[in-house]
């Protein structure tokens, strides 16, 4: 595995130390670091307005990171489930209705390849939208707080030599990131008619104008 979101929380391995089983590989520890994209969302978004959590039939464990991360700061999240095509443009006009000020994205096999769309869909309805990995910003994302996934494909080659070679899964620990970026896109900010803090500016590994 090259990019599982949590892969003891998905039942892949036993732990990270000691996989026990046939995977192994690198994790995205992105439950882990729901509440950190939450802070930052915060920082783009002050005040007291919802923020909408989008997440699919695989994202129900980081729908509850959300909620716990949120109400450890006192924030109001709303939870907005996508679960058919037909639900990505209404999701956002759902977002708006409920009185939401932000959305929190959760990436998955469904909302990935869709991202440019989604990033259309965030503009359209000036809503600012967090994602967690780079190529969301990319693609149009307002910004993004994740892991170097290029750097974690890069990394998922070491462990396929090491098995080829003989080396069993359930000996090879599991990887944690050590690599995160924050990217903001200025472009959709302008778009959006948003000013970015210039302490999000000063932190960005990445501005895309």
């Amino acid at each position: 595995m090259a990019a599982a979101s949590d892969p003891v929380a998905l039942g892949y391995v036993q732990s990270l130390g000691r996989p026990g089983g046939n995977f192994t590989g690198l994790s995205l520890q992105a439950l882990e670091t729901t509440g950190k994209r939450l802070e930052l969302l915060r920082v783009l978004v002050p005040g007291n307005r919802p923020i909408a959590v989008v997440w699919d039939r695989t994202g129900e464990a980081y729908w509850h990171a959300a909620q716990s991360a949120a109400k450890s700061h006192g924030w109001t999240v709303i939870s907005l489930e996508i679960r058919q095509s037909s639900d990505v443009e209404s999701v956002f006009a759902l977002a708006k209705e409920k009185g939401a000020g932000a959305v929190l994205m959760h990436a998955s096999a469904f909302i990935f390849p869709r991202r440019r769309e989604f990033a259309e869909l965030a503009i359209k309805r000036r809503l600012p939208a967090m994602y967690d990995l780079r190529p969301y910003a990319e693609a149009g994302g307002l910004i993004s707080y994740g892991v170097d996934i290029d750097n974690v494909w890069s990394d998922a080659a070491v462990f396929v030599d090491k098995i080829l070679k003989g080396s069993r899964p359930q000996d090879l620990p599991v990887q944690q990131p050590t690599k995160f970026e924050l990217i903001v896109n200025r472009k959709s900010a302008e778009a959006m008619g948003l000013k970015l803090a210039k302490s999000l500016l000063i932190r960005a590994d990445a501005v895309i104008e």
